[in-house]
């Protein structure tokens, strides 16, 4: 395969849709009146109020089917998925302390979610991180030794954002539900990639994020099951999202969120057994033309999250990797997005058991609805160019 030498006629390949996904025009179209005519405050009494009402509870009760949620009152706004995890972990802790202030979550978790234990832990609780395996699984059996009778909430990152797990909720869940523990878990990185059904899945906070399934940035959700402990609201003023998340509501976001995840829901069945061949086509050519590479995160693809292929390539800085990529064309990522700026080894990857050299050395490959198989093709012919020049014999 030939490739364009000059940088003017160089393809354009984004394999970074884990960071964040180009906003469908479907999703622009829903959200395009909020901006020309729809434009009320929902707390509003007069006609361009309560229209603006009608549309946000008509949002509300999409995302809940979607979702399979049981009543649209467990949907809850905010401004993402940031906020969803910081009001599921601190609120509910601070609508519990007097229970118990002890946390169990994971040494993988988001840094939403960590730096809000973090919090915590300089706050008098006490933190328990469950550790993974080498292919960055929970295990029961260690979740069982740890719970005490003072654990108030657990949190598990669903699938996670940098080597993909896709870690098992209801096997989890069940436990903690007979042991009336609640469970929470960031599910930013699976919604509207792997099938899930809130009715069935025994979890009692779940967030995500808008612009991680076609919608827009600036707006999420946190899932909040009937009957499960209320967070302390962290955000106070007006009272809105039943006093949970004050603020007058994101109205373009929300009607864009919902038009995006009703959409993914809808493509999910074709689009899963998609993704899987491009990651298995992706992970074979990397394996077959960079003999050093090494794959993180489980090499069953029904246990990864769709899309997603984590290489570490030693004994290069995976900032390296991004940045001569990116001058062929290519996006991708070294470790998290919300951390690309740091030169440090990644802690998802040291986490697995791995050594510094491969936690420095990482690129995550995230595919999304544009990607093809020529698309593969071309990113793994730049690939072996590239290790060409970085890795020297």
């Amino acid at each position: 395969m030939s490739l364009p030498s000059s940088a003017a006629s160089r393809p354009r390949l984004y394999l970074d849709y884990a960071a964040t996904t180009p906003l469908l025009p479907e999703v622009l179209q829903a959200m395009l009146p909020v901006f020309e005519t729809q434009f009320g405050n929902p707390s509003s009494l007069h006609r361009w109020g309560r229209e603006a009402k009608k549309a946000l509870d008509a949002a509300r009760q999409s995302v809940a089917n979607s979702l399979g949620a049981k009543s649209s009152q467990e949907i809850v706004f905010t401004s993402g998925a940031t906020e969803a995890d910081n009001l599921a972990i601190i609120g509910v802790a601070k609508a519990l302390e007097a229970k118990g202030k002890h946390l169990i979550t994971t040494s993988i978790e988001h840094p939403a979610v960590e730096t809000a234990c973090t919090y915590l832990e300089q706050t008098g609780w006490d933190i328990t991180r469950l550790p993974v395996d080498g292919d960055g699984f929970v295990s029961l059996q260690k979740l069982e030794q740890v719970v005490r009778s003072e654990t108030v909430l657990v949190s598990v990152i669903h699938g996670n954002n940098e080597v993909g797990t896709l870690q098992n909720l209801q096997e989890l869940g069940a436990f903690l539900r007979s042991r009336q523990i609640l469970f929470h878990t960031d599910a930013v990185q699976t919604v509207g990639k792997v099938s899930m059904n809130l009715k069935d899945l025994p979890i009692d906070y779940l967030s995500l994020s808008g612009h991680k399934i076609y919608g827009p940035k600036g707006v999420g959700v946190l899932y909040i099951r009937e009957g499960a402990v209320l967070p302390q609201p962290l955000v106070m003023g007006g009272g809105q999202e039943q006093d949970l998340r004050s603020g007058t509501e994101n109205m373009a976001g929300i009607i864009g969120l919902s038009k995006a995840l009703e959409l993914a829901v809808d493509r999910l069945q074709g689009e899963m057994p998609r993704l899987h061949q491009l990651q298995k086509q992706l992970i074979e050519a990397i394996e077959r033309q960079i003999p050093s590479a090494v794959l993180n995160g489980p090499r069953d693809l029904t246990r990864r999250v769709p899309g997603n292929v984590h290489f570490s390539f030693p004994p290069v800085e995976g900032e390296a990797w991004v940045r001569h990529l990116d001058l062929q064309g290519i996006a991708v990522s070294s470790g998290s997005a919300c951390h690309s700026a740091v030169v440090e080894p990644s802690r998802i990857v040291l986490a697995l058991g791995k050594s510094t050299e491969l936690a420095r050395s990482t690129v995550r490959f995230s595919l999304g609805l544009q990607t093809t198989e020529a698309d593969i093709d071309y990113a793994s012919h730049v690939l072996t160019r590239v290790a060409s020049r970085l890795i020297k014999p």
